[in-house]
């Protein structure tokens, strides 16, 4: 296992892994419950999750469509597995480090394999929020704790004499065949995971904080490939490769020191 500092005071507050596939059917108690027993060990409490989507189009009355799915939560409610109808979702609030969500992964998806039912994969992506909190920024100063490629127009405030309201940028990168990386940053104020969520995680002052957003994903150029765990797992290994390093790279050693290792 390649050693990685674990910061105690991560900025990392959700982490979500989505595999998507084609339309499959309700599932049947029978079908729920053989997930959850192979989920029981780490995610045990199973509960209802409702999705709501609208469609309209011009003209025409919307339509309202309402999906009913499982969702199976750990004990502490900060890490969850939900099985849609058109994916399977892992998320956490708790992240420590990749190889210990990897494991609940693994699960998640052999488990819905072991189910049937799916005739295929149409994309993966993993999503990283992390919302970055400086108690002495009390507004837009964000110069000294994160790379000042983030700062864009922003860094010429000082030079122009003007101070920079708000800002927000996406770049796009290609780490691979198949395979995209979205970075979406910008100073935020209150949060980017709602605290009263489904999902427990660490509250906060809902004060400033600057927003780093990494989504890394893999779509198939060709094709829909089957629904196999084990290259599955392989692609999300892919994903996340790229993540660490890039997160590294836009803060400072300041924010590493003065802020993330403090307990």
């Amino acid at each position: 296992m390649e050693e990685r500092e674990v910061y105690p005071n991560t900025p990392v507050v959700l982490v979500a892994l989505e595999v998507r596939h084609p339309a499959a059917g309700s599932l049947s108690n029978a079908q729920r419950t053989a997930i959850k027993a192979i989920l029981g060990k780490r995610t045990p409490i199973m509960r209802s999750g409702r999705l709501q989507e609208v469609t309209a189009t011009m003209g025409t009355v919307p339509d309202l469509r309402v999906e009913e799915f499982p969702r199976y939560f750990s004990r502490d409610s900060t890490s969850a597995v939900s099985i849609r109808s058109e994916a399977v979702i892992v998320e956490t609030t708790r992240y420590v480090r990749w190889e210990r969500l990897l494991g609940l992964v693994t699960d998640a998806l052999q488990a819905r394999q072991k189910v049937g039912g799916i005739d295929g994969v149409e994309r993966v992506g993993l999503r990283l929020v992390n919302e970055i909190r400086v108690p002495a920024v009390t507004g837009h100063d964000w110069a000294q704790w994160v790379d000042g490629t983030l700062l864009g127009p922003a860094g010429l405030g000082p030079v122009l004499g003007l101070e920079p309201q708000q800002w927000q940028g996406v770049s796009t990168f290609t780490p691979g065949p198949e395979r995209s990386l979205v970075v979406r940053y910008g100073p935020r104020v209150g949060y980017a995971v709602d605290p009263a969520g489904d999902l427990k995680r660490p509250t906060s002052l809902p004060g400033p904080f600057f927003l780093v957003d990494i989504d890394s994903f893999w779509t198939p150029s060709e094709g829909v490939p089957e629904f196999d765990a084990e290259d599955l797992l392989r692609i999300c290994g892919e994903l996340h490769a790229p993540v660490r390093t890039l997160f590294e790279h836009l803060i400072t050693e300041r924010l590493r020191e003065e802020v993330l290792r403090n307990v």
